[in-house]
């Protein structure tokens, strides 16, 4: 196999991971997870939300993280941001990089966010404008390119027009993700492949969620095509509200175990991700979904058990 020597892990636990938390998770646990992984070697880390409190109350408390997090030169703290509003608080919060997302699918556009595609994309770009004029990094993520939920099949055509629609925009990264994880690693190759006709494939990056357990297989699929960049989210925190039974985001331990195995530089410590991922579900009182995860700490706490007392 022909695989990249490197590749960039986008660390999304603290947004992605923990805005579908039903408890409120306090600011501490979120500012204490962010620089865990800081640590740990990330160099882009989704750090925030700004969009109405309203429709995502975990993410209230977005500027606050954002002030107290202990940055590190080199690492990009993206926060979302769906329009002109989220896109100020972004901006105030010294946000290194700032996401749009749209959905490559006409029904989940129209059922989660109450318009088309093309409005959806219509609305971004004031705020890509605002980015770009401000010389503030710009992503992309595109939802539901590998199904859907309401519709079912999504075209590859419907991912690529969106893809050229963000392009447009000035997107300087653009996310392919698949949102509740229906995706296998044929068609997400056919997806990377259409896609790469119309954006660099340098700065694609796969978004896979494991839901059908098939994120780590479209990973490798990806990386067999020419991608290098991927999203992960530490001890799989997240879910989708949109598929019953969905396990969240792919686990960034997992990612980094299949990665390391095969060769491939991340610059990221594996073991301090691990004991990050224990760090989080025990601070939230949640099952840490990483398979490597536990099988590491269930592996050195037997050998802290058998190592001989000191005299």
């Amino acid at each position: 196999m022909n695989l990249p020597n490197y590749v960039k892990i986008v660390e999304v636990g603290p947004r992605d991971g923990l805005q579908n938390e039903k408890v409120m998770v306090p600011t501490d646990v979120k500012v204490a997870l962010i620089n865990q992984l800081t640590d740990a070697g990330f160099v882009n880390i989704e750090a925030a939300s700004f969009v109405s409190p309203k429709w995502v109350p975990q993410m209230a408390d977005g500027a606050d993280v954002m002030a107290r997090i202990q940055r590190r030169p080199g690492t990009l703290y993206s926060v979302l941001t769906p329009n002109m509003k989220g896109f100020e608080g972004a901006v105030a919060a010294g946000a290194d990089e700032v996401v749009i997302f749209g959905a490559a699918s006409e029904a989940f556009s129209q059922r989660n966010i109450n318009c088309s595609i093309a409005e959806s994309i219509a609305r971004f770009a004031p705020v890509a404008a605002a980015a770009k004029e401000k010389g503030i990094r710009l992503r992309g993520s595109i939802s539901c390119a590998l199904g859907c939920p309401y519709q079912g099949e999504v075209p590859v055509s419907a991912v690529v027009d969106v893809v050229r629609r963000m392009r447009e925009l000035g997107c300087d990264e653009i996310d392919i993700a698949d949102t509740i994880g229906v995706g296998t690693p044929g068609k997400v190759q056919d997806v990377m492949r259409a896609a790469s006709a119309e954006f660099a494939m340098d700065r694609l990056s796969g978004h896979f969620h494991d839901t059908y357990g098939q994120a780590l297989s479209n990973i490798l699929a990806s990386l067999e095509v020419g991608i290098s960049i991927f999203h992960a989210s530490v001890a799989g925190l997240g879910g989708c509200p949109y598929a019953k039974g969905a396990t969240g985001n792919v686990a960034t331990e997992d990612v980094l175990y299949m990665l390391h195995g095969l060769g491939i530089h991340t610059g990221i410590d594996l073991e301090a991700v691990v004991h990050t991922g224990d760090y989080i579900s025990q601070a939230i009182g949640r099952a840490n979904s990483s398979r490597v995860g536990r099988a590491l700490l269930t592996k050195w706490a037997a050998a802290s058990e058998a190592a001989p007392a000191c005299a």
